[in-house]
């Protein structure tokens, strides 16, 4: 009997429906069981409730046979730690995952439920922001579909990050209360919860020669599972999430009251606050609890089945997902040591052999650091390994590199009151990657290049990918189902076979089958905006589309500029008129970034003049769609004729949503930044709109000091106008709504280069323009992005990660 049949044959009473009539009597029973009612009688909350209940149950039997296969085969396992799980909605997505969905909509259908109504009451899961919780789940999805068993471990959020709502024009934060109707994807664990230990001091036992830890705050960790369900696989891999709870052993000085609460807040919210000491501590305190929490668990399972550590790193790997889980190394380092006895040098060699991590960022801001005081008086036994890993380090550079005092200032981990957590991360994995290969390059030649130098082998470049499945089979099935039945529907499980497209690019039947599916699909998008902002736009306009997390270097301020300047433009010349446009911005901007917020109010602000213009408003429309997250981007991707990519070259690591709107059928205007250059490079000029200074010449400037704003600003009258509006209450009445935009632009010297690539994007706009006259043509372009976007699946990232960094085994059942 193999573990498949064994897991089956212990499971009593679960329905492993097959057909439709099997799914309504099971559906109905379940009805009646949990709410005492009929289907018909009824609520629909209690509907969706139970159809979650019934995939998760379903999901089950595969979840429980992958946790048998990989434990009875001794199997390698990889750890994906990160701050962010974006996942979004899981219902569809888990029954398309299963085959489930054409029984289900049938069976809900012939009882007269419609399987979108339900669909619609399911929340996004608040586990995460932007691209770094996106990027997560995709690699979930992959793993998964892929046969690899991997897994996630974060916090379980109990708000996420907010709720974004436009009052005014201006945002307001909001709780984001996901969790109103519950999470039925989770299977609470409380036998496997795991203490972690807080403040506190060290002190050196000399009966047993261990240190230890006491008067600390010690919470407990809880996990929660959530099953990720693989696409037509039996591969079920876990995303543990972690909750905090009060432990028995309250601190004797502490107010109980206050210990509760200190335990609610480390689960409260995503990226809390860190412009006070406090909110540094409480930042610190959850990175500390998940990585503990899935150490120890890591841990523990691996003991279930070895007698010690010695091969820990040969049957699992950690890949750290930016700096937010480096705390995991001197966790592991003292978990060896101070729990199992290990010597120094023999923990750090199966330390070193674990942990994988991959850098997100060029921003100098974005590299995180923490003030030695905090990390002092909250882990003090994690910062004397920490400062122990430095003290070697840091002998070990004095050697190779005959005590050159300027490279041992740029590495140390420890400096000027501050732990670098990227150098403790790179000197304590075996690998480091970058997202795109601008990005490693500019890592290996550039930011960090003292540590190429001393761990040459230590680097490497993985693109970023995204899951077809999620981001085109399931979000636009309109598209798949033309696309299918071209060239068939081996790619939904083998991306890279889009490429087949390629022989059907110049039909004009597709093209035009495509045309009318993105303008269903725009259509989509225009009904919403209309629901939500009582706006009719033209479906017939070019939806020009950007939506990311705002940020002055993402750029979304050169993008309204140019807003402004058609609408000048316009205004001035009444035989100045353009192919109409629509420019649809989405994003969310952190609590406490004040400029990043004053431009979603002048997005905001232009919008309300510029639609509510006789003149101009049938050419020009600027709509700001709030609380943008994973289900708006399944609503947007779909509908874009042009993908908003442009970050000032060199700042953008990767990007995803350019690879969700390349594989949509939209066409790149972008600088040479992040993936886009893998865009241009796959898909040829002709086929992408490119702009604006390269990041060579952006280095070149910064270095140089000859970049001026006040100069372009003073020889560009165009540019000048539109400054100006910033100031003159053209878009709002307070002329010092804008102030600190008008200041980071003039006389900060415009950081971000705007007003240097100013006149290219604008040429960049007019090409689209042109490229847009001629609908064939358009149709073309689109249909070769779609064709070339395979490259840019997750599961060729997942199999890079595999071969080069993970060497995993496919489950086989």
């Amino acid at each position: 009997m193999n573990i498949n049949q064994k897991v089956k044959k212990q499971i009593r009473g679960n329905k492993m429906f097959k057909t439709k009539e099997e799914f309504k009597y099971e559906f109905s029973k379940r009805i009646i069981e949990t709410y005492g009612r009929t289907v018909e009688e009824s609520h629909i909350t209690e509907k969706f409730l139970v159809l979650e209940l019934m995939v998760r149950d379903y999901a089950s039997v595969n979840w429980a046979t992958s946790k048998a296969l990989i434990r009875n085969n001794n199997q390698k396992q990889m750890h994906y730690f990160s701050m962010e799980f974006l996942m979004g909605r899981l219902l569809v997505n888990n029954m398309m995952n299963l085959g489930i969905y054409d029984i289900a909509k049938e069976g809900l259908a012939e009882f007269g439920i419609n399987i979108h109504d339900l669909e619609e009451l399911e929340s996004d899961a608040g586990l995460g922001n932007g691209g770094l919780g996106r990027l997560a789940a995709c690699f979930m999805d992959s793993l998964a579909s892929l046969a690899y068993p991997g897994h996630g471990h974060t916090i379980r959020y109990e708000f996420g990050l907010f709720k974004q709502k436009i009052e005014n024009g201006y945002q307001i934060e909001l709780p984001d209360q996901w969790m109103q109707t519950g999470f039925n994807w989770e299977v609470r664990k409380p036998k496997h919860r795991v203490p972690v230990k807080f403040f506190g001091k060290i002190v050196y036992n000399d009966a047993t020669g261990k240190y230890e830890h006491i008067d600390t705050e010690e919470v407990y960790a809880v996990p929660y599972d959530v099953p990720i369900i693989g696409n037509d696989t039996t591969t079920t891999n876990t995303l543990r999430l972690w909750g905090a709870e009060a432990s028995e052993n309250i601190p004797a000085n502490q107010d109980f009251r206050h210990y509760i609460q200190n335990v609610r807040d480390i689960c409260q919210m995503l990226y809390p606050d860190d412009s006070t000491p406090a909110g540094k501590m409480l930042r610190l305190k959850q990175e500390y609890f998940f990585t503990c929490a899935g150490l120890s668990s890591i841990v523990k399972a691996h003991l279930r089945n070895y007698p010690n550590l010695d091969n820990f790193h040969e049957k699992n790997v950690i890949q750290l997902n930016d700096t937010h889980p480096v705390l995991a190394i001197p966790e592991l380092m003292r978990i060896l040591i101070d729990e199992k006895g290990y010597e120094w040098d023999d923990a750090w060699d199966i330390t070193t052999q674990t942990f994988a991590y991959t850098n997100h960022t060029i921003l100098a801001e974005a590299l995180e650091t923490w003030p030695i005081d905090v990390m002092q008086t909250l882990l003090p036994r994690i910062y004397q390994i920490i400062e122990e890993i430095h003290r070697r380090f840091i002998g070990y550079v004095k050697m190779v590199s005959n005590r050159d005092e300027e490279l041992l200032n740029r590495v140390m981990i420890l400096r000027d009151g501050l732990v670098y957590m990227a150098r403790l991360a790179i000197v304590g994995s075996f690998s480091v990657n970058g997202v795109a290969k601008l990005h490693s390059d500019i890592l290996v030649e550039r930011e960090l290049r003292d540590f190429a130098v001393l761990y040459p082998n230590k680097f490497n470049n993985k693109t970023n990918g995204v899951t077809h499945r999620r981001w085109l089979a399931y979000c636009n099935p309109q598209l798949a189902s033309l696309i299918t039945e071209y060239i068939g529907d081996e790619w939904i499980k083998h991306p890279e076979k889009l490429e087949d497209l390629m022989n059907y690019v110049d039909d004009v039947n597709l093209q035009e089958r495509f045309l009318e599916v993105k303008k269903e699909r725009k259509q989509v998008l225009a009904d919403y905006i209309l629901k939500h902002n009582g706006i009719k736009v033209d479906v017939d306009s070019i939806f020009d589309i950007q939506v990311k997390r705002l940020h002055a270097y993402k750029r979304q301020l050169l993008n309204i500029l140019h807003v402004i300047d058609l609408y000048f433009r316009m205004k001035e010349n009444p035989d100045y008129r353009i192919e109409p446009r629509t420019f649809i911005f989405g994003a969310k901007a952190a609590s406490g970034y004040y400029f990043a917020k004053k431009v979603i109010k002048l997005i905001n602000s232009v919008g309300d003049v510029v639609n509510n213009d006789p003149e101009t408003n049938k050419y020009l429309k600027v709509i700001f769609l709030e609380n943008y997250g994973v289900t708006l981007a399944e609503k947007i991707m779909p509908a874009a004729d042009v993908s908003e990519q442009i970050s000032t070259a060199g700042k953008e690591a990767s990007g995803t949503g350019n690879m969700k709107f390349m594989m949509n059928g939209a066409i790149t205007l972008g600088t040479l930044d992040g993936a886009n250059v893998e865009i241009s490079q796959l898909v040829g000029d002709e086929n992408c709109v490119i702009f604006g200074l390269k990041d060579h010449e952006v280095k070149e400037l910064q270095v140089n000091g000859s970049y001026h704003a006040w100069d372009v600003y003073n020889n560009n009258p165009r540019i000048r106008r539109v400054i100006d509006s910033l100031m003159d209450g053209t878009f709002i009445e307070n002329r010092e709504e804008f102030r600190v935009i008008f200041e980071e632009l003039m006389n900060k010297n415009d950081e971000y280069f705007l007003l240097a690539d100013y006149d290219s994007y604008c040429q960049a706009q007019m090409k689209v323009r042109d490229l847009y006259k001629n609908r064939h043509n358009w149709a073309k372009i689109c249909l070769i992005n779609i064709a070339k976007s395979g490259f840019f699946s997750s599961d060729r990232t997942i199999q890079e990660y595999v071969d080069d960094i993970w060497h995993l085994e496919k489950l086989k059942f």
